[in-house]
């Protein structure tokens, strides 16, 4: 059971005029081929268009950082911080998923914790011997000595 339609002619790609594709068609439905000049000039014309935008591209890119630098800055460092959080928090979560590794940081942070206490937060010598070192400490990373309160 085959269908017995038959190419009326071929398609002459050359052609101003529209061309009947199938023999047996009704009229009203017959798909029409466009001009292929036509086809040709509007492909021509979006080539053009195209090879334009990409010949402007790195001038635009380049105008789109200028005026929007300092916000695609923060939105990189951004994603760099979460990033690098989230690393992070995986690793330190593998380590305290290890037997007897957890406690035994929680046993060393505890004993810097009082050793800390000791050693500077109970005499009022010792608290500004360590205001001392901080301001010290802000000088070497700064380059300046921070207004004294």
């Amino acid at each position: 059971m085959e269908t017995e339609l038959e190419q009326q002619q071929y398609v002459d790609a050359a052609s101003q005029n529209r061309i009947e594709a199938l023999k047996g068609s009704e009229a009203t439905n017959l798909p029409m081929l466009p001009p292929a000049s036509e086809t040709e000039e509007q492909w021509q014309r979006i080539g053009r268009q195209i090879s334009t935008f990409l010949a402007q591209l790195p001038e635009y890119i380049g105008r789109f950082y200028q005026e929007y630098k300092l916000p695609i800055i923060s939105f990189a460092l951004l994603v760099i911080t979460v990033t690098v959080l989230r690393v992070f928090l995986a690793v330190l979560n593998a380590i305290n998923g290890i037997p007897l590794v957890s406690p035994i940081l929680q046993f060393i942070g505890l004993g810097y914790t009082v050793w800390f206490t000791f050693r500077y937060l109970l005499k009022d010598s010792t608290r500004q011997e360590l205001v001392a070192e901080i301001r010290l400490l802000q000088k070497q990373i700064l380059g300046r000595q921070e207004s004294q309160t």
